[in-house]
């Protein structure tokens, strides 16, 4: 017997639950992370070596050649996630405190789904350069840096700026994280609608991080800049708007010069016109794409609502208005085009070849490959990219990321593809493992109701 098709009440309170729920269990566990010992502690002689007086042996041979750091201690494995608060999910500038649980979040996917120990760095300034300086200052004790919720256009130059100066892997998941798995998702919805990359026509709802990063990577997977129509706030991207302060926000500008050959001037609904992908990355809705606006894209459309929390229309409204494959960002609906698939899976590889830096190819790499895990399933209208709980796909990615970054001459460590396989599935195995038995031995308590 088929499965009963939720109303849409119950739809709207399915999509309030999770909110609710956090709302009673972030103070009965007080934060998600916290550090345990990797090392065995047999007795209390054990700490001569693990401290002073035998650690100081490790110190002199580190002080001889700084690469023997990744070896002899947790910097190979490790992950800063910096954030000033300033642009916070879809909550906006809400300053670095509140930000916290989501960086903690942040560090328990990266745990949890990469097997990489990820520390919550909340930094109590906005100055940009202050931000790369306190990032460059952390380098010594970490193997890369994730960057998180930074408004725009200031993470542009922080992230252009650390990538340029770094020794070790800088990344901003707004900006790359995003765009690699929205690759993935849209490399799917083309296949099942049997469009190709290179016809389609694109349009882009907002202006920010993520879509400037999404749009970078659409072409540089195939889509033809001048197929793309970008809209901000205030309407379409286009040359002769003059409201744009073209040094300070170069990014836009290049847009405006790149993209949309047809010309389009208007709002959404223009952009959105006879398009056949519409990449929206703005204001939560529901409302800020209208049912009326996906009637005028093309045949066979495709629609990727991701504002956080609510997306920019429901998913019915959109299938009601003929969209063919509409995804968002939210794990209780089909489609979450979510960038925990990536950045689990990408540093995990970058950080197994010991990358200087996650360039476009080893981002492009990555999604290719999240969009076979997805398809060696079988694809289809409400499956076009795995779901969170299918573990294989982050080993896969691992490989696919660090086998590039070795091609790219970017890595230190030279490994095969099997023994990269085997080590990320081995590392990301544990850390599930060592989850399951602390919840089994109720380390982990839990929660009431549950």
């Amino acid at each position: 017997m088929p499965e009963r098709k939720l109303t849409r009440e119950e739809l709207l309170a399915k999509a309030k639950k999770p909110g609710e729920d956090a709302l009673k269990l972030h103070p009965f566990y007080r934060g998600k992370i916290e550090m345990v010992p990797k090392c065995v502690i047999r007795d209390f002689n054990d700490f001569a070596i693990w401290y002073t007086p035998g650690v100081a042996q490790t110190c002199r041979l580190i002080e001889k050649d700084k690469e023997k750091v990744y070896e002899n201690t947790n910097k190979w494995n490790t992950v800063a996630v910096v954030s000033d608060g300033t642009r916070v999910l879809g909550l906006g500038n809400i300053g670095p405190e509140a930000g916290l649980p989501v960086m903690e979040g942040k560090a328990l996917l990266f745990k949890y789904l990469g097997g990489v120990d990820a520390f919550p760095i909340c930094l109590d300034t906005k100055n940009a350069d202050e931000i790369i300086t306190a990032v460059k200052w952390l380098q010594p004790s970490f193997g890369g840096i994730n960057l998180e919720d930074i408004e725009k256009p200031k993470c542009f130059y922080i992230l252009d700026k650390l990538r340029e100066e770094m020794e070790i892997p800088v990344w901003h998941d707004d900006q790359q994280g995003t765009a690699a798995i929205t690759l993935a998702g849209l490399f799917n919805a083309l296949k099942i609608v049997k469009k190709d990359i290179d016809k389609v026509k694109v349009s882009m709802v907002g202006a920010g991080a993520a879509n400037m990063a999404i749009a970078r990577l659409l072409i540089f997977a195939g889509v033809l800049p001048g197929n793309i129509v970008m809209t901000d706030s205030r309407g379409i991207l286009h040359p002769d708007r003059g409201d744009i302060d073209r040094e300070k926000d170069k990014k836009k500008w290049d847009i405006c010069l790149k993209t949309n050959s047809d010309k389009k001037r208007g709002g959404i609904r223009e952009a959105m016109e006879g398009t056949d992908v519409c990449i929206a990355c703005s204001k939560p809705g529901p409302g800020t794409i209208k049912p009326e606006w996906v009637k005028g894209m093309a045949k066979d459309s495709i629609i990727f609502a991701m504002a956080n929390p609510i997306p920019e229309m429901w998913p019915w409204e959109a299938k009601e208005a003929g969209a063919r494959i509409f995804a968002t960002g939210r794990s209780d609906f089909p489609n979450q085009v979510n960038n925990s698939l990536g950045f689990p899976g990408i540093f995990r590889g970058a950080l197994d070849v010991r990358a200087r830096t996650i360039t476009d190819e080893m981002c492009v790499a990555a999604a290719r490959e999240i969009a076979r895990c997805a398809e060696d399933k079988g694809l289809s209208e409400e499956y076009i990219v795995p779901n969170m709980d299918e573990w294989e796909v982050f080993p896969r990615e691992a490989v696919a990321v660090g086998m590039k970054a070795i091609e790219q001459g970017v890595a230190r460590v030279n490994i095969t593809e099997e023994e990269l396989y085997k080590k990320a599935s081995s590392i990301i195995k544990r850390a599930r493992d060592t989850v399951k038995i602390l919840m089994e031995e109720k380390i982990i308590p839990q929660a009431p109701g549950d």
